[in-house]
């Protein structure tokens, strides 16, 4: 994707779910959701437990989501090979863009994404990203 095109949509969406999320404010999960909730946008945690982060509910899993929430952003923070299942609820949700973050490559998982509709990046930090280009 080019920059371009990643400028727009990170103008434009304004929901993203961090799926992976640590509750530590050292990792980087909770440093990059920290900073774009910084920056406006609102952030909506997904992990296995706890029941609220940044200020906002705690969700299991992206299903686990209210439907009036529209996710625009799904941000992975998971190993490469657990983001297909993770991808499958993105599509089943209507996210518009799935971010997989440094080190978080899944070539199946982008391509059932693009099939969707959705938009991918893939081995690129979205707070970098956003400095970079915002």
């Amino acid at each position: 994707m080019k920059d371009q095109e990643i400028k727009n949509l990170l103008s434009t969406y304004k929901t993203i779910a961090v799926v992976g999320i640590s509750p530590k404010p050292d990792r980087p999960s909770y440093v990059v959701a920290s900073y774009l909730q910084s920056k406006g946008y609102r952030i909506i945690p997904v992990r296995p437990d706890g029941e609220v982060l940044l200020g906002e509910r705690v969700y299991h899993s992206l299903r686990d989501i209210p439907k009036e929430i529209d996710v625009d952003i799904v941000d992975v923070f998971r190993k490469s090979k657990e983001v297909l299942p993770i991808v499958q609820e993105a599509v089943e949700r209507g996210a518009k863009m799935v971010w997989m973050q440094e080190g978080v490559v899944n070539q199946d998982a982008a391509t059932k994404a693009e099939n969707a509709g959705i938009k991918v990046v893939m081995d690129r930090c979205l707070k970098k990203e956003h400095q970079r280009l915002l």
